[in-house]
């Protein structure tokens, strides 16, 4: 966008834009957001609260008031608790939704801002560029050239060219070549542009598709559709063996009341209705954490993934350095070199690397945002300054931009008595410009290789100057040009300072590194060597062109560098990685970089020099371009997996015991232990242990310092379900044992109340062994989790009351304990822990 346009229109006035947001609303389609009502129905629906309200209601049929009042309590306290931690959830993902919105360049005030696209008017002035997702429909009034894919909303894959015109146009359906209409959705191709905007959310084109969308029901997770039907099949499980243990008692017994409880209890106590909670409460919370350390997850499940990443591609330019450029060293056509003082310093340049300065300004634009262009305009401005080889009021007539076939770009100027063109790029394309012979293109290979071999970013010049345009005009391609070399340019890139210390610890956990760059194969290594990256072959783009996918397949077991690579050949690179059995995740930022970044187990995007085709085709978007916060991604997805093998080791080993207790007094006729008061207060432990406690466990120790896990491997195993359930049923022993003991020595009350007390204890301690996933002791001694333990003590003050508060105790059918029952509760949970705490053989993965 050329600044006379933007001097043309100075866009709405803000207080104008304010007015028309309330008025229209936001540019964002409607959603079916989980407010709390939506909430509170599905929960309310759910089996557990079913039971639990079907058990309220039967006291209070029955004419027990107090224990259906009591019930109904706790069904409250359970579901308000589960309002908040879906509320927490819900609250989470609308973060990272707000954090996600696609940004937009607009003229407001007369000046440049970037504003949120769901700001977006109707009026507003609109700046894209190439790369950009436009946000909302409107008329181009300036930008020739611009080209649109139009795909989402035709169908068709042409890019569509757009003419500007200043009056206003009746709307046009999208499709139509030549006219000057934009649309929400599409992408810019080509080119740059100002748009007034016309139409926003609902009201644009694709929000028409938006709204046929609203209220329809997403799609169930994969992971989410096997935990529910596991769920449903353990539901059955429970509903059979609570109706047969109804019948049982009921026949044995005749008392019917008592029968039809203990089956309720049964059956609550054999739902792992926490397993979808542990499923949606991880990943949601686990990635609104990670925003704030500048990674925006944008598909949840990429965040385990990249857990288990075995291969990393990521960028050099602005991943592994600055993007924070300066010219290093000239060298003039006839081999002469100057290597320039470190930046800030004014550079000193002698007279006879003016024209090979001057050569990289005239090629270079002049209000670029690429830090290279920027690096070379500050030292034709500090070292060309007051010569004759700054040229401020040439026009530029004609420009080459560049491809990966040419891979340079070419300005042609005029300067009032001629043509002057100007051209850079890669040595070797350089060279074939100008057409070099053997001897000249060696020469000037060597130079670069050896500017090269000490991390700097080598660029070939070259140039020439013509008295008129060709009569036929100027050609389609620089390579039909008169162009004679000019030297090199070579600019330095520092390291990120947090590199070597991020790259060791993917080294550590296992992550290959593999670069992936366009640029020169020497500079590439020694940026690699300066990272501390592991040694490895080197693959150029040319020499990829020659393999088929098999051997490349091959090539990448042992390489750690692909240099001169171009954007199309990444998705090449991320295929071969993943047919060789591959958990890849791919770092990129252009247009061209969207199918490899879609194409990987897990794209990552720039967030800052990134275009929006990039961070909309990427899982994760980097917020602050920092390699070290990919290295937090991994920790945290790791950190994800880990815990909810945890939670979900805990959630099956404590229903061993609840549904133990609610079964086998009653088969073997003794009186019942565990009534749906009883099940609920136990649930009251067990929803924020499986969710929130153990979502806040901290990572192990070690946890970077094991390898990937498997690709495919089950996040909950044979191994894990039997290691759990033989938690589960050594507590379930322990407590049958003591309340069998117990009712031989004192009353069912006094019994109930020992059998009740040991579970309670069994829970707790069930929930510190599942925080033990290692081999070491350590059940106590990790006092970090505030949240577990703050739980812990909530319980054993719930536990008291329930036994030593009168009207606690007479619903709950207990009955107080004397200093001996204590010491003997305290005693068998001594006992668990010993057991519990016994160090595995192995670790888990």
């Amino acid at each position: 966008m050329s600044q006379t346009s933007e001097q043309q229109h100075a866009g709405l006035a803000s207080a104008e834009a304010a007015r028309r947001l309330l008025r229209d609303g936001p540019n964002a389609m409607p959603t079916d957001g989980a407010g709390w009502k939506r909430i509170l129905g599905r929960t309310a629906r759910e089996p557990m609260f079913v039971l639990l309200l079907a058990a309220a209601m039967l006291y209070l049929i029955l004419g027990e008031p107090a224990e259906g009042m009591v019930l109904l309590a706790m069904f409250a306290a359970t579901l308000g608790m589960t309002l908040y931690q879906e509320g927490k959830t819900a609250r989470a993902l609308e973060s990272l939704r707000k954090l996600s919105n696609p940004q937009a360049l607009v003229l407001r005030d007369g000046q440049r801002r970037q504003i949120d696209s769901n700001g977006l008017v109707e009026g507003d002035l609109l700046l894209l560029s190439e790369g950009d997702r436009v946000p909302a429909d409107g008329q181009l009034l300036s930008g020739p050239g611009l080209l649109a894919d139009e795909s989402l909303l035709t169908g068709e894959a042409v890019s569509v060219p757009k003419q500007p015109v200043a009056e206003p146009l009746p709307p046009a359906p999208p499709g139509g070549d030549g006219l000057p209409f934009v649309y929400a959705g599409s992408l810019v191709v080509q080119g740059h542009g100002m748009v007034r905007v016309t139409a926003t959310g609902p009201r644009s084109a694709v929000g028409g598709i938006g709204a046929a969308l609203h209220g329809l029901e997403p799609e169930v997770a994969p992971l989410q559709r096997q935990v529910q039907q596991l769920a449903g099949r353990f539901a059955v499980l429970g509903m059979g063996l609570s109706v047969l243990l109804v019948l049982l008692a009921g026949f044995k017994h005749g008392q019917w009341l008592e029968a039809l409880l203990a089956g309720i209890a049964l059956a609550m106590s054999a739902l792992p209705e926490e397993f979808p909670v542990v499923l949606t409460v991880f990943p949601a919370l686990g990635a609104w954490r990670l925003a704030h350390a500048k990674v925006l997850t944008r598909r949840l499940a990429a965040l385990d993934t990249l857990g288990a990443a075995t291969v990393l591609c990521m960028d050099k330019t602005g991943t592994l350095t600055e993007n924070r450029m300066a010219v290093a060293a000239l060298q003039t056509a006839d081999g002469q070199r100057l290597d320039l003082a470190a930046p800030g310093s004014a550079p000193a340049l002698p007279e006879a690397f003016h024209l090979t300065a001057e050569c990289a300004v005239l090629a270079s634009s002049a209000g670029a945002a690429d830090p290279m262009e920027q690096a070379i305009h500050r030292l034709g401005a500090a070292a060309l300054a007051g010569s004759v080889h700054l040229h401020p009021d040439w026009k530029l007539t004609h420009e080459y931009g560049f491809s990966p076939a040419t891979r340079c770009v070419c300005h042609v100027w005029h300067s009032g008595s001629g043509y002057v063109m100007a051209a850079k790029g890669a040595p070797e394309a350089i060279a074939a410009l100008c057409r070099m012979n053997g001897p000249e293109t060696r020469a000037m290979q060597h130079a670069a290789e050896a500017m090269a071999a000490s991390g700097l970013r080598v660029l070939a010049l070259a140039g020439s100057r013509t008295e008129a345009m060709p009569a036929a005009g100027w050609p389609a391609s620089a390579a039909s040009l008169d162009l004679q070399y000019a030297g090199l340019i070579a600019l330095r890139d520092p390291l990120c300072a947090d590199v070597p210390a991020a790259v060791q610890a993917c080294r550590a956990a296992g992550v290959r590194l593999v670069m992936v760059t366009g640029d020169y194969p020497a500079t590439a290594a020694a940026v690699g060597r300066q990272a501390g990256m592991e040694a490895g072959g080197i693959l150029s783009g040319d020499e990829m062109a020659q393999l088929d996918d098999a051997d490349l397949a091959a090539r990448l077991r042992s390489v750690s560098i692909c240099a001169r690579i171009a954007p199309e050949q990444k998705l090449r690179i991320v295929r071969a990685l993943q047919a060789g059995g591959e958990i890849v995740a791919m770092t990129g930022d252009g247009v061209n970089d969207a199918p490899a970044l879609r194409a990987a187990h897990v794209g990552i995007a720039m967030g800052g020099r990134g275009t929006d085709v990039a961070r909309e085709a990427a899982a994760m978007v980097l917020l602050d371009d920092r390699f070290a916060s990919i290295v937090q991604a991994i920790a945290a997805g790791r950190r994800i997996y880990a815990n909810m093998r945890k939670s979900l080791a805990y959630v099956m080993a404590v229903h061993a015991p609840i549904a133990g207790m609610a079964l086998l007094p009653v088969l073997l006729g003794w009186p019942i232990v565990l009534y749906p008061m009883h099940i609920v207060f136990l649930e009251l432990i067990i929803d924020p242990a499986c969710s929130l406690a153990f979502e806040n466990e901290p990572p192990d120790p070690d946890l970077m310092q094991r390898p990937p896990r498997q690709a495919g491997a089950p996040i909950f195993g044979r191994k894990e379900l039997w290691l759990a359930m033989r938690q589960g049923l050594y507590t379930l022993a322990l407590t049958v044992a003591a309340y069998a003991l117990a009712l031989s020595a004192m009353p069912p009350e006094s019994a109930r109340t020992i059998g009740f007390a040991v579970l309670v204890t069994g829970n707790l301690l069930l929930m510190l062994a599942s925080r033990n996933s290692g081999s070491e002791r350590r059940l106590l001694l990790r006092g970090e989790n505030r949240m577990l333990w703050t739980l812990c003590g909530a319980a054993v003050v719930l536990l008291a009351a329930a036994i030593y508060v009168p009207p606690l105790a007479g619903l709950f059918r207990l009955a107080p304990l004397g200093p001996g029952a204590l010491a003997a509760v305290a005693g068998i949970g001594a006992v668990q822990l010993a057991v519990l705490s016994l160090p595995r053989n192995k670790k888990s993965p």
